[in-house]
């Protein structure tokens, strides 16, 4: 799987950025996506996933600021982030995790990082 994201940058602080991240496999079939992010001097952290479903899981620090989506028929999960703040700056990971036959078991796929600052 190879995952190619984009959308990062500098911005004030409470400003808004947008990140996509679209997959290319004909042979994986994706359940989650998701974003990691890992800040200077920080372990890398979850901060979304969705499933194929719809369901959502957010990092406490970011409910209520970000909201993920994804579009199945692409195989593209965004990130919109409202309301960013200097501790939000990190470089941002999008992940796939899915499954190819015969296996019986999921991978985890990583993009390659986008970096998004947010200045005060």
């Amino acid at each position: 799987v190879q995952l190619q994201a984009s959308g990062g940058g500098l911005v004030q602080a409470g400003g808004s950025l947008r990140l996509s991240c679209a997959a290319s496999t004909s042979t994986v079939s994706i359940n989650i996506m998701g974003w990691y992010r890992q800040g200077p001097g920080k372990q890398r952290e979850l901060v979304a996933a969705i499933t194929g479903s719809g369901d959502t899981n957010y990092a406490d620090s970011v409910k209520g600021r970000f909201t993920i989506s994804r579009d199945n028929a692409k195989k593209a999960v965004y990130l919109q982030m409202n309301s960013l703040k200097p501790e939000d700056t990190a470089v941002y990971y999008c992940y796939v995790r899915g499954r190819s036959w015969p296996n019986s078991f999921d991978t985890q796929y990583w993009g390659q990082g986008t970096q998004v600052t947010v200045s005060s």
